[in-house]
């Protein structure tokens, strides 16, 4: 990550003195959340393309992604809960496959697709993501039978 701290930024310090300390703590999220990183690769989450840190666990870059909603949410954060499971596809033998997995432990890749989120998953700004219980929960939950009948 580049550190570039240009004119317009020493501008907003004078007109905004809060700059500083929101500048500040967002330089300290990326440095105690998130592994190293030099660049932002770019995956898809429910069809809608994003922007989020290499060398970083999906569920991190979910957080980069939506930080209240995953800070505050129950997961683990080691695997044990399954609170994380994502769904995605996979291109193998030229065929393209669905696979699951929790994103605690999977590394986000260039170009993955994410196809379904856990119903614990709320990710701000991503379509989908918390509004559609269908995306979230799978069908033979004990919702799904109400859902079915409205």
């Amino acid at each position: 990550m580049e550190n570039v701290f240009p004119f317009t930024t020493l501008l907003c310090l004078y007109f905004c003195p809060y700059f500083l300390l929101v500048y500040t703590l967002s330089r300290m999220i990326d440095e105690d959340l998130f592994e190293p990183y030099q660049k932002l690769i770019e995956i898809e989450v429910l069809g809608q393309r994003v922007k989020v840190p290499e060398n970083n666990k999906l569920l991190r870059c979910f957080q980069y992604l939506s930080i209240e909603t995953i800070s505050y949410g129950d997961f683990c954060w080691n695997g044990e809960c399954t609170n994380c499971q994502v769904w995605y596809q996979i291109e193998e033998d030229g065929e393209v496959k669905e696979r699951t997995t929790l994103s605690c432990r999977t590394k986000a890749s260039e170009g993955m697709s994410i196809t379904k989120l856990s119903k614990h998953i709320r990710l701000k700004g991503v379509i989908g993501s918390g509004e559609s219980k269908e995306l979230l929960e799978p069908e033979d939950s004990p919702d799904s039978k109400t859902r079915q009948t409205c």
